[in-house]
């Protein structure tokens, strides 16, 4: 799979460098010649909601484009390789993990039932007299391809000895005499699994040297193979990381242009999300005496003014916006797709530390400065609350109800603990209410802190995240740790996106922005 990918990536050239071709350039141009290549497998971050484009016109009021069959596996294949390619330079962690069904699953189900009845079946050939040895051969065969697969170009004579040994030819004649050898061609096989494995299958490999029955051998076999493929792979994928890194702005750019030039409607969604990010910034602006004290400075944290209105704060606007983003609105900038589910993952995070840094905040005020100055004390109210924050989207009242009445405990046992008198019942009964009203969007403590988390944010993409460090939002200091996590992954991937995407931004942009503007 991956293999296949580097074979692609191309030396970069300095057309690839020009300036990109939208809309209004595209539509005049032939279509790129296809690629002959096959379709790669999908890898469990390609199956995601985040690594696929629409393969068709979805302008609003606009007729789809017709689509030739080689038209759509020329674009398919475009946009994996560019979903392989990005997802390994923004995921450090991305690898190929080993694919488990869920048991009871009705597709575990019948995956398993299916598994079992062809090593079932094998067994049952063997026992015959004489012995069938077909299904033998058709897995030998796999076999075979899955161990030259595992080899490196120069093991050319590990390579030899495995076409001498696994000469199917000859087998099949030894098969078709009674002649063949199922134990010593295993352990043949696992003398070579031996060899070429990684350290981590050594245990792997150890069991399967302890099995005599020759089906439970072969399917052991078989199954550790499998995994050694996978091994294979984030092999691969760390070896190409290190290329990718060198060439993955232009690799990126270059993809999506060929897609842009199946699909010339690929920016319109793009150029409504930086015409609704101008549009907010165009607004009034609220005053910095009404706004969350912040050290960022006004020009580019704080202004919303048209008269200051450049490229740069709509971008800025327009990633911001993405945090908000309603999961039901289909119309996603393109230029982003690929990241969908990892922003919907970081929006969840900020709804998490907004009412987490709330109830704090909600907490110092009954705690007293002994307690919220205390770590573990902190560390206990945040144990609570992000534990059960899980369901929060779909019950906040409830979830709210649940981490009020856990807090106000625990303030009652450390106000308890440090020898203080404990609280009121009629300001045990403000704190719980209190903490119940974060549930609310509109909650005056909650509307505070989304404010000043949004403008850190906005700073760090304006700033840099090392200098807007400096001068801490006030009120956020008891989630500093969590929000600088959250601001360097937004950071990074937002400055990913606008150094691949930043020529598309900046012609789009010029229709948006009025000429006289900066």
């Amino acid at each position: 799979m991956l293999r296949a990918l580097k074979e692609q990536l191309p030396a970069i050239s300095e057309d690839n460098t020009k300036m990109p071709k939208t809309k209004d350039t595209v539509r005049g141009n032939d279509s790129s010649e296809t690629e002959k290549e096959a379709p790669k497998p999908k890898t469990p971050a390609q199956s995601q909601e985040n690594s696929s484009f629409c393969l068709e016109d979805h302008s609003p009021g606009s007729q789809p484009e017709v689509l030739s069959n080689m038209d759509m596996i020329d674009t398919f294949n475009k946009a994996s390789n560019l979903s392989i390619a990005h997802e390994i330079m923004v995921n450090q962690d991305f690898c190929v993990e080993e694919s488990v069904l869920p048991p009871h699953s009705l597709e575990g189900k019948f995956s398993e039932a299916m598994y079992n009845a062809f090593w079932d079946q094998l067994k049952e050939q063997l026992s015959s007299s004489p012995p069938n040895f077909n299904r033998v051969l058709e897995l030998l065969r796999e076999i075979k391809e899955m161990l030259m697969s595992l080899l490196l170009p120069h093991q050319n004579r590990l390579r030899n000895e495995i076409e001498e040994a696994l000469d199917m030819v000859l087998l099949k004649q030894e098969a078709e005499h009674g002649a063949l050898d199922i134990y010593s061609l295993s352990s043949y096989i696992l003398s070579l699994i031996t060899l070429l494995c990684a350290p981590s299958r050594d245990e792997a490999v150890q069991k399967l040297e302890s099995i005599t029955d020759p089906v439970d051998l072969l399917r052991g076999i078989f199954h550790v193979l499998g995994l050694m493929k996978m091994d294979m792979v984030n092999y691969t994928i760390q070896s190409l990381r290190s290329y990718l890194q060198e060439h993955s702005i232009q690799y990126e750019r270059a993809k999506f242009q060929e897609l842009l030039d199946n699909q010339p409607s690929l920016l319109d969604y793009t150029t409504k999300w930086l015409t609704k990010a101008a549009a907010d910034l165009s607004m009034p602006s609220m005053s910095v005496s009404d706004s969350p004290s912040t050290s960022c400075s006004p020009p580019i944290c704080l202004t919303n003014n048209s008269e200051h209105l450049s490229s740069t704060m709509v971008l800025y606007q327009g990633y911001l916006n993405l945090l908000l983003w309603d999961p039901a609105n289909n119309e996603f900038p393109e230029t982003l797709l690929m990241d969908r589910t990892r922003l919907q993952e970081m929006e969840f995070q900020l709804i998490q530390l907004t009412v987490l840094a709330s109830v704090l905040l909600v907490a110092r005020s009954f705690s007293g400065n002994i307690l919220i100055n205390s770590p573990d004390f902190v560390a206990k109210l945040k144990c609570i609350t992000t534990t059960l924050m899980d369901e929060f989207n779909a019950k906040p009242e409830e979830t709210m109800l649940s981490v009020s009445e856990q807090v106000s405990q625990e303030i009652h046992k450390g106000l308890h603990d440090i020898g203080h008198t404990s609280l009121s019942m009629e300001n045990t009964s403000s704190l719980i209410g209190q903490i119940q009203n974060i549930a609310m969007k509109e909650n005056c403590v909650r509307s505070v802190i989304d404010q000043r988390i949004r403008l850190f944010l906005k700073c760090c993409l304006a700033r840099g995240l090392k200098e807007s460090m400096l001068d801490f939002p006030g009120g956020l200091i008891l989630i500093k740790e969590e929000l600088v996590e959250l601001g360097w992954k937004f950071v990074n991937l937002m400055r990913h996106n606008q150094q691949v995407f930043g020529p598309y931004y900046t012609e789009i942009l010029k229709n948006i922005i009025p000429s006289d503007q900066p």
